[in-house]
């Protein structure tokens, strides 16, 4: 199937062959290649967000994946999909939208917006939600400030025209509570003061600081799950953790990720935190 759009020589097509979906995958390349600061994604971990057979997104939903093309060459991508239990626990007709890159022509990112439109439409969806990439922390929104700074885990970073292509189409900011901050940790008076607040904790005892114990891997991911899901439950436009996300999320992360640095905190031998890649919740 072809969506032809009514722009020039642009052509938004469904993903069908192994080459296409290739191409799906390792477009960002062509965006990215000059920011040195973009950090590419794991190829095997995200092909396996789009497949069937692995993804937890599309055990409950489905999902479209289109790439946009001009003359024969890729010039974007988008995927299209539905969460109809989300949908239903908040009362909404929401098509997700996300894996969305483009090369800096507002053409382009009008037919594939539009042709992510046509899918929900056609599935009596009302309105687009993202980006994200099927995951609702995945690469979640569009960078606004910071291009200074390296990414943030798991947030979007894009170039400074995603931002303006969305105003400019008419996106509503969505999850604008949703901010990653940094702290300079030289020897300033604030360090000061927090390691004496540190001090004073410790001495009054009932907090106990480990390591993250990939040897009980799933009750790790059971306190992360029910950590995330109190900790965010406060945000108006918060979307409930499935659990078998929580452990699709962090599973890539297992085989490289160092469990000195992934921190938990247990009062009374409840875990109420967790402190890993300059994240904390409690």
């Amino acid at each position: 199937m072809k969506i032809l759009m009514n722009m020039p020589d642009i052509e938004v097509c469904p993903v069908r062959t192994k080459r296409e979906k290739r191409i799906f995958l390792t477009f960002p390349w062509k965006v990215y290649k000059n920011d040195p600061l973009w950090v590419p994604p794991l190829l095997l971990e995200r092909a396996k967000v789009i497949d069937p057979e692995h993804s937890a997104f599309l055990k409950r939903g489905e999902a479209e994946f289109f790439i946009a093309w001009r003359k024969g060459e890729p010039v974007g991508t988008i995927c299209a999909a539905e969460d109809p239990p989300t949908n239903r626990s908040r009362g909404q007709k929401e098509c997700v939208f996300g894996f969305f890159e483009y090369v800096e022509d507002f053409d382009v990112f009008r037919a594939l917006v539009e042709s992510a439109s046509d899918w929900g439409r056609a599935r009596g969806l009302t309105a687009l939600y993202g980006p994200w990439n099927l995951d609702y922390e995945d690469s979640y929104g569009v960078l606004v400030e910071g291009r200074d700074r390296p990414p943030a885990l798991m947030c979007g970073h894009t170039p400074e025209y995603y931002f303006d292509f969305m105003k400019s189409f008419g996106f509503d900011e969505a999850r604008a509570q949703n901010v990653a901050l940094g702290a300079d940790l030289a020897d300033t008076p604030q360090i000061r003061r927090m390691a004496r607040a540190v001090d004073r904790i410790r001495k009054k005892g009932g907090i106990t600081i480990r390591q993250a114990d990939f040897n009980r891997w799933d009750d790790e991911i059971d306190n992360l799950h029910r950590l995330l899901t109190r900790a965010l439950a406060h945000l108006g436009d918060h979307i409930g953790w499935q659990r078998e996300s929580v452990a699709a999320m962090v599973e890539p992360f297992k085989q490289i990720a160092d469990p000195e640095l992934i921190l938990f905190a247990d009062v009374r031998g409840e875990t109420v935190g967790f402190l890993s890649g300059g994240a904390g919740f409690e």
